[in-house]
């Protein structure tokens, strides 16, 4: 009986084993994919990285290869000429792309969240029809309507202004659409009804019950929006004519064009383009690690109140 018992165990234990072998082996194929991704978009941010710490003469005829550092570490001269160069203008450059990020991005979100929120809980007339058309309009891609936006603001004069830049900016229909589907289902009618029905208005309701509620969502669009505004080239390439007005993608794009034909310098500006670009992505990193944790949170908030 002992003996029949000890041997059952040996089974018992032997397949668990053998299962979590198993459950490993399965569990390798995704894990490689994963990393393989990781090292696939890692690899252009570190030679970006690597290449803005070396001197024109180590980026072009540098013998440590593309992905690691030339025996010269230049980032911190490389930064300085990049602030100075032009008196300045890649200041004015970064600071115009962080104020039509701001403006466009927060502009943008806000409509969305009203607008999302009323298409989801409230019914009015011609509410499926307008509904529609944001469907429809998500379809059509944003450079399609540079040149007609460009002729109607020029119409009203704002071409060359940042307005120019801004205001097409505010129009986030797939912004609205996120915000209608995900206010649908977080927002339970019942929570708003009971607010109701203890005295506060609409503004109240929605500010103190629903938006609460709806904050995961919020951040999304709004990060969604900055990060659109922030990378958005043609449309202020389109609009803006006054370098002093340039977002940094369009300064850069200056940049490159001048070191193409080889005028102000050539190898420097390409220096100087690399080292811009990385300084470019670091707002968007700081923003994402900023605002991800509220990502986390917020989902239960408003029935408290």
């Amino acid at each position: 009986m002992t003996t029949a018992r000890i041997s059952s165990a040996n089974r018992t234990a032997r397949t668990a084993r053998e299962g979590r072998r198993a459950r490993s082996g399965s569990h390798l194929v995704p894990h490689l994919f994963l990393g393989a991704l990781v090292v696939y978009f890692l690899i252009p941010i570190w030679w970006l990285f690597v290449a803005s710490t070396k001197d024109v003469g180590g980026l072009f005829n540098g013998s440590a290869g593309a992905l690691w550092f030339d025996k010269n570490f230049a980032l911190w001269p490389n930064l300085a000429e990049l602030f100075t160069y032009n008196d300045g203008i890649y200041l004015r450059w970064l600071g115009n792309s962080l104020f039509y990020a701001l403006a466009g991005g927060i502009g943008a979100t806000v409509l969305a969240v009203l607008a999302g929120y009323g298409f989801a809980k409230f019914q009015f007339r011609g509410r499926n029809f307008s509904f529609a058309l944001l469907l429809g309009s998500v379809m059509v891609p944003l450079t399609a309507l540079v040149i007609p936006t460009f002729v109607l603001l020029s119409e009203l004069k704002l071409t060359d202004t940042i307005w120019a830049v801004i205001l097409p900016s505010l129009l986030n229909p797939f912004g609205v659409y996120l915000m209608q589907v995900y206010a649908a289902d977080a927002v339970p009618d019942e929570l708003l009804d009971a607010a109701r029905v203890d005295g506060a208005g609409e503004f109240r309701t929605f500010f103190q019950v629903a938006f609460p509620l709806l904050r995961p969502a919020f951040i999304t669009v709004l990060l969604l929006s900055i990060v659109g505004s922030w990378n958005n080239y043609f449309l202020p390439l389109a609009m803006l004519s006054n370098t002093q007005l340039f977002p940094i993608t369009v300064g850069i794009g200056l940049w490159e064009g001048l070191a193409a034909g080889n005028n102000s310098g050539g190898h420097s500006l390409w220096g100087l383009i690399i080292v811009g670009s990385l300084v470019s992505v670091i707002p968007l990193v700081i923003a994402f690690l900023s605002l991800q944790k509220y990502w986390r949170g917020g989902l239960a908030i408003g029935s408290l109140k």
